[in-house]
C-alpha cells in the first residue's frame, strides 16, 4: 500500500473499531525516518499499539537495532511490539537482544516469527507470528498470537485460550489449515479462502498473484473439510 491506503486503513480502523477492540498499527519499514513517520501518524489517528518489523534487507547490526528502536519508540505514547521475521527481513533478534531492547520505554511485547527461538522475555508479552506455534506460545505463557489461520477459523484459535485442556486436540485439527494457507506466498491462500467464503477481499497487488486454479481447489477442500463451505462461494469482483 502506498502511505496515504495505508494510514488510511489505520484511521478507518481505529473509527469504526467495535467498543472494547484493541488496534494495533503495522508501521515498520527498513528506513527508520519513514517508521518514525509511520509511528507519529498511526499514534495521531488513534492506533493504540504498533508493531514494529526489524529493518529488513539492509540487515542493521545489533546495535544499529537498538538505536532503530529508541528512535520508534520516542515517537508514540503507546505499546509497541517488535516483530522478529527473519526469514523475510534477514535480520534476527536473539533472546539476549529482546531483553535489551525491553528496557526502552513503550517497548512492552514482541510478534516473535522465529520458532528456534519462542520463548518467554522479562518485560515483553509474547505473541506468536506463526499459527503453527499458537499452541505452544499459549503453553509457554505468552499472550496469543498475530494469526493468519483466525481470519478462517477465529472461533476455534479463540477456544485454544478458553479450553487450555482442548488445546492439543484443536490445534491438530487446523493443521492442513496452517499448511494450506501458506502453501503458497501470503496472503494468496487467505485472500482466496476469504473470497470463497463470501467475504469481499479483493485481488491481491503484484509482486503476489492470484491463487492458481489448483491452489483455490486445495483452499475449497480444506474449507470443505471444515464445514466452511456450506453456502455456494461468492466470486469477488474483479
Amino acid at each position: 500500500m502506498t502511505d496515504e491506503e495505508h494510514l488510511g486503513l489505520i484511521g478507518l480502523a481505529a473509527r469504526e473499531r467495535p467498543p472494547g477492540t484493541t488496534i494495533v498499527a503495522g508501521t515498520g519499514t527498513n528506513d527508520t525516518r519513514h517508521a518514525v513517520l509511520l509511528t507519529e501518524r498511526a499514534t495521531e489517528l488513534g492506533a493504540d499499539a504498533q508493531l514494529s518489523v526489524t529493518p529488513y534487507y539492509n540487515r542493521p547490526s545489533p546495535l544499529g537495532l537498538k538505536r532503530h528502536y529508541e528512535a520508534v519508540a520516542q515517537a508514540t505514547d503507546r505499546s509497541i511490539l517488535l516483530y522478529n521475521i527473519p526469514s523475510r527481513t534477514g535480520t534476527n533478534i536473539p533472546p539476549a537482544l529482546l531483553a535489551e531492547l525491553a528496557q526502552i520505554e513503550h517497548i512492552d511485547g514482541v510478534k516473535q516469527s522465529n520458532p528456534a527461538e519462542l520463548q518467554l522475555i522479562d518485560g515483553l508479552t509474547l505473541y506468536t507470528g506463526d499459527d503453527a506455534t499458537f499452541a505452544r506460545t499459549l503453553d509457554l505463557g505468552g499472550a496469543g498470537g498475530i494469526s493468519v489461520a483466525s481470519h478462517i477459523v477465529g472461533p476455534e484459535m479463540q477456544r485454544m485460550v478458553a479450553a487450555p485442556a482442548e488445546r492439543a486436540a484443536i490445534d491438530a485439527s487446523l493443521r492442513d489449515v496452517y499448511e494450506t494457507l501458506f502453501m503458497t506466498a501470503s496472503p494468496t491462500c487467505t485472500k482466496a479462502a476469504l473470497n470463497l467464503l463470501g467475504l469481499r477481499a479483493g485481488a491481491t497487488r503484484l509482486p503476489i498473484v492470484e491463487a492458481t486454479e489448483e491452489e483455490t481447489a486445495a483452499v475449497r477442500a480444506m474449507l470443505t473439510r471444515h464445514g466452511l463451505m456450506s453456502t455456494p462461494p461468492t466470486r469477488a469482483p474483479a
